[in-house]
This record gives structure tokens, sequence and C-alpha cells, in this order.
């Protein structure tokens, strides 16, 4: 049995602008030339493929990663994967021919929607980092791995939109200041003028909770990973300055209204016996944007609160804290874990 408990938080630590941009992801999809992709593979093929990453792939196969399948996994440790963005819902849901191959903030799903999906997580706006990272250990995996590629449309990928250079860069973005002042929805509909696309906290088909916003590209096709990059800089400079600006407005104008609001929070948060997720992360959202607008002073609670709680009180973090408790006692486990934090 492999231990993946071992992996830690990808979204804690420092990072630049890190008080509206929660994180940065990038995402790579790749396909072999000589199988059929994964929508299309039975499941002696999907074993054939993890083969050859294993036996094939020098990178997969050193002391720096560690190779997994993912009916290795219990159902928990699929979970607490999942819950640190390390894997999809659907590759921690489904077991026949899958595969990840992991180290700290890199890891790569073996026969998802591709063969390879491969991403790396930091905290805060650090696309450039990240993606020097990332294309160094593509250009490592294609050394001995002969990818489906085009000379006209570029990289091949089972959904049309992945198409070209198969990237994905993404930004976890809190934004509450453009929520309350009503200028978000605004916002957020210029920025699909330039290709980009908005979904929830927890990705594709999820609500944005705690005024959380994944902000990342539409279109790789025709476009090269730089002007993708660049482009998703260009547009997360403009929201960062407008969230700020707003954040200061509302406390020029509703201060003490807005610091009630953050200060019930906290009390809640650390008074409260039992809490349901959702309303944890409300709750803990309106605490961060206290802590970073200065209502809240920084010796009264620990740094990275946010993104050490964003993980550690979802449900499978919490049945490791609390050894498989049953599910009915989960609330009561989340606000020890929250009071633990805070206090």
């Amino acid at each position: 049995m492999s231990n993946v408990k071992q992996f830690n938080n990808p979204l804690t630590g420092e990072g630049p602008e890190k008080d509206v941009v929660v994180s940065s992801r990038i995402r790579l999809a790749r396909n072999l030339k000589k199988f059929l992709f994964p929508n299309k593979a039975d499941r002696k093929t999907r074993n054939e493929i993890i083969y050859f990453f294993k036996n094939n792939v020098e990178i997969f196969s050193s002391d720096d990663y560690m190779f997994i399948k993912m009916n290795q996994l219990d159902n928990i440790e699929k979970e607490l994967l999942y819950e640190k963005n390390f894997i999809s819902a659907e590759h921690a849901r489904k077991n026949i021919g899958r595969a990840l191959v992991i180290n700290d903030n890199i890891s790569v799903m073996v026969n998802e929607e591709d063969h390879l999906r491969i991403q790396i997580i930091s905290p805060g706006l650090n696309f450039n980092e990240l993606w020097e990272k990332i294309g160094l250990m593509d250009d490592k995996i294609e050394k001995d791995a002969d990818y489906a590629f085009s000379e006209k449309l570029g990289y091949l990928t089972s959904c049309p939109t992945n198409v070209g250079t198969g990237l994905r860069v993404s930004a976890m973005c809190h934004l509450p200041a453009l929520t309350l002042t009503g200028r978000l929805k605004n916002i957020l509909g210029v920025i699909g003028k330039f290709g980009l696309t908005v979904r929830g906290v927890y990705g594709e088909g999820s609500s944005s909770s705690g005024d959380l916003y994944q902000i990342s590209n539409q279109i790789t096709l025709g476009h090269s990973e730089t002007e993708i990059i660049e482009n998703l800089y260009s547009i997360l400079g403009h929201i960062i300055y407008e969230e700020r600006k707003s954040r200061q407005l509302l406390i020029n104008n509703e201060h003490d209204k807005i610091k009630d609001s953050v200060q019930r929070s906290l009390g809640i948060l650390k008074y409260s016996h039992q809490i349901e997720e959702e309303e944890a992360l409300k709750l803990l959202a309106k605490v961060k944007f206290g802590y970073d607008t200065g209502l809240i002073e920084k010796k009264d609670i620990r740094y990275d609160f946010f993104a050490d709680l964003l993980i550690n009180i979802r449900p499978a973090h919490l049945q490791i804290y609390a050894e498989n408790i049953d599910e009915e006692n989960l609330n009561i486990i989340r606000s020890e874990v929250i009071r633990n934090k805070l206090i």
C-alpha cells in the first residue's frame, strides 16, 4: 500500500499576490502516438500504457517520483489526493487501468482523459516558474515517449478544446470585494472575450463558494504557450488591481459594517461546536478578507490559515485527522480542526 499522506498541501507557503491569487496551476495534456486514446482504449490497452510509462520513461522510474496504480489505493487515500488537487474527481473514483506519478507539487495522471495529464501547483501567482518546471519535465518524458503530434494542429488530445499546446493555465482567485460591490459579474463577462473561462472553487461544475473563482485559458489552439501565459498574467493583473481597489473602497465607506462581519465570522469559527463545509468556507473567506486588509491583526491569527484549512476541512482529511470517525461527526471534527488553527 502506498502512503500518500506524506504529500503536503500544495497551496500553503509564500507566493506573489497571494492576498488575491490563492494558487496557480499549469496542466499539460499529452498522448502517445502508438496507443488508442483512453476514451477508446480497453482495459488491456490501458494496462499496456501504464506498463510502457513505468518501464520506458526514465523519469517515472527515478527515486524522485512515486508511481502508483490507482487500484493500489483505498478510497480515503484517493480522496486525499483529490482534495489536495493532485488528481481529478474522475481519476479518484475509477480504478481500472489508471495510475499516478507524483512528487511534491507535481502530479501526472495516467489514463485520465488523456494518456498523461501533467500538472503542477504552487501558492500565489507564479506561472513563469511553474512553466519552466513543467516544461522541463515534459521534455524529459518526450525523450522516451513518442507523443501524438500534428505539424498543423499541435499536440493531439481526447477533447478538441485541448488540441494545440495542450496547455491549461489557471489561477484560484479570492474576490470578495468585487463580489460585494456587484462589479464581479461585469468583469467576468469581459474576460470571456479574451479566451478565458471561470469555474468554481473545486473546478468544472462546482460553485464559487467563499468568493473563490478559478480563472483559466479556454483556447489552446493557435496560440503559443508563452502567449497563453502572458495573456492570463495580463488579465489577472487587471483583476488584482480592481479587487484591491474595491477592498479599499469598502473599508473607506463601510468600515464598521465590514469589520463587524469579519469579526463575527472569526467568532463563529473560533467558538462553534459543529459546522458544515459550505458555511465554514464562506466564513473562512471573510476572515481571510479581514486578514489581508488589516481588519484582523496578523498577530491574532496564524499565517496561511486559509490555504491550510481550505484543504484540511474536507471530508477525507477529517477522516484521517479523527481516525475514521463516522460521517455524522464530521461537522464536529471540522470545528475542532478550525479552532486549533485559529486559536
